[in-house]
């Protein structure tokens, strides 16, 4: 079994990245390999509604000058998916945004691809905006007939500073101890 996670922070070993890596260690643990995804290392741009995915099920982008399809891939042979964000503006960046729109408009055309992927958010988060930050990548899961174990956030600004945050980093340890037994009784 295999987790892929997508860190859209543009920190790339910042407050996210940890939070992952964290969820990361407990899937290790229990065997299942892990793959981080840097979002801020290709282009990725928002969907354009050509609805061309729907006319081609093809469970591909018709758009291939980025990354999405190649993004698509790795969900597509993952086991299961995490999705990271800071809060930018009391939501995810923009690069999360364009990886949700571009990866769940192809999903949904394409007879719900994801269906029954374990998923789950983790959430880096200053002050503000970290429930609809979650909110926004659990309604990505949702609309996809994904299964969402949980979720995690920690408080942190200064890279590094969520470390700091007991329960928020607890909350990504126990997340990925529930990813892993959840697989476990899907995946027997």
């Amino acid at each position: 079994m295999k987790v892929v996670g997508f860190n859209s922070s543009p920190r790339k070993d910042g407050n996210t990245f940890i939070l992952i890596n964290k969820v990361f260690q407990e899937l290790e643990k229990e065997g299942i390999g892990t793959e981080l995804v840097q979002l801020s290392d290709k282009v990725i741009r928002g969907c354009i509604a050509c609805e061309k995915c729907g006319e081609n099920k093809d469970q591909r982008c018709a758009i291939k000058t980025d990354a999405a399809n190649e993004y698509m891939e790795k969900m597509l042979r993952a086991d299961g998916i995490i999705l990271g964000s800071p809060v930018y503006l009391t939501d995810v960046t923009s690069e999360m945004k364009a990886l949700i729109d571009r990866t769940g408009h192809v999903a949904r055309r394409n007879d719900r691809m994801f269906k029954n992927k374990v998923a789950a958010a983790v959430v880096a988060v200053r002050r503000a905006g970290a429930f609809h930050t979650l909110d926004t990548m659990s309604h990505f899961f949702l609309s996809n007939l994904m299964i969402i174990p949980g979720y995690a956030f920690a408080v942190g600004k200064e890279k590094g500073e969520v470390e700091k945050d007991q329960e928020g980093i607890l909350s990504a340890k126990t997340l990925g101890q529930r990813m892993a037994w959840l697989m476990k009784k899907i995946n027997r």
